[in-house]
């Protein structure tokens, strides 16, 4: 049975793994392009049947299209809606799902209709496992992989324009970064936390190991995107920065997809986790199972002693 499904992109980037993996599951592709003319010209080159492109003014920014995505959202036939973990495509897709009606899911890895039901397979318990989800309803996936092409055979995708009034009270701010944050992606030692620090006042703990290893702090997306422990600056992975230190020690972070492709340049990881089936162990370089809580302060005697 023919379905649609509805990609929603922010960056060129965001396209290809999306536009195929709709492909894969036998979907018409339609894209939402929230961006400049270059990014609504990279979605008619990915096979979609149409493109609907919301041009973003000068000195906007994606997510100030929001009402503008959510109204086409709430007229389109879609029952699969996805967009990649970018924050400002992620912003989108949540406004989109609410318009759609549609269950938001986040990991999503494949998806399909079976009947009349959309099956979505996505990364679950660190990855150790894949969950399949079955929903009778319009669903909205965020997409947790950056693999495949699209079938980009004939002609190029029409590029209908979407009339959309400029927000109001939306602007862009420059905001000067966190002491030391412009020096990540050219540091040769690098420390960084996931979601295995239980509270924000146990960063101190952490920011005084790096210190101690003339380290620069780095995150996983949850710390900067969802609790603001840390600003954007700082976090690392397919949406954030890309760094290749001589070292990257992982602390609680679990080693899923996104994150791990912002550190694939680095010459060594050392990953510390308390769940010896973390998905961080199958590609770091060292493993060490362990409470972080106990580990840290292990090491920073450790070095003070040295």
């Amino acid at each position: 049975m023919s379905f649609e499904i509805w990609l929603v992109a922010t960056a060129a980037e965001e396209l290809p793994p999306l536009a195929a993996a709709a492909q894969s599951g036998g979907a018409t592709v339609v894209v939402v392009a929230v961006g400049g003319r270059e990014l609504a010209q990279a979605a008619s080159a990915v096979g979609a049947a149409k493109v609907h492109w919301i041009e973003v003014g000068p000195g906007l920014v994606a997510e100030a299209y929001g009402p503008a995505v959510a109204r086409l959202a709430a007229e389109a036939p879609a029952r699969v809606w996805l967009s990649g973990p970018s924050p400002a495509a992620r912003a989108l897709l949540g406004g989109a799902a609410v318009a759609a009606g549609a269950a938001l899911v986040g990991g999503g890895t494949a998806v399909s209709l079976d009947g009349q039901t959309v099956l979505v397979e996505r990364n679950a318990l660190d990855g150790a496992v894949i969950e399949t989800l079955a929903a009778d309803g319009p669903v909205a996936v965020v997409w947790d992989s950056n693999e495949g092409q699209p079938d980009v055979s004939g002609s190029a995708s029409p590029v209908l324009p979407v009339a959309a009034p400029a927000p109001l009270a939306v602007e862009r701010r420059s905001v000067e970064a966190a002491a030391g944050a412009d020096g990540l992606a050219s540091a040769e030692r690098v420390v960084g936390v996931g979601r295995g620090v239980k509270a924000r006042a146990d960063l101190a703990m952490v920011e005084d190991l790096a210190r101690a290893l003339g380290a620069e702090m780095a995150c996983s997306m949850p710390i900067a995107d969802d609790l603001h422990w840390y600003p954007e600056e700082r976090y690392v992975g397919r949406s954030g920065q890309k760094i290749a230190p001589l070292v990257y020690l992982a602390l609680g972070i679990s080693g899923e997809p996104q994150h791990m492709e912002g550190v694939r340049s680095a010459k060594a990881v050392v990953a510390v986790n308390n769940n010896p089936e973390a998905v961080i162990f199958r590609t770091a370089t060292y493993g060490v199972v362990a409470d972080l809580y106990e580990f840290v302060p292990a090491l920073a005697r450790a070095l003070e002693d040295s």
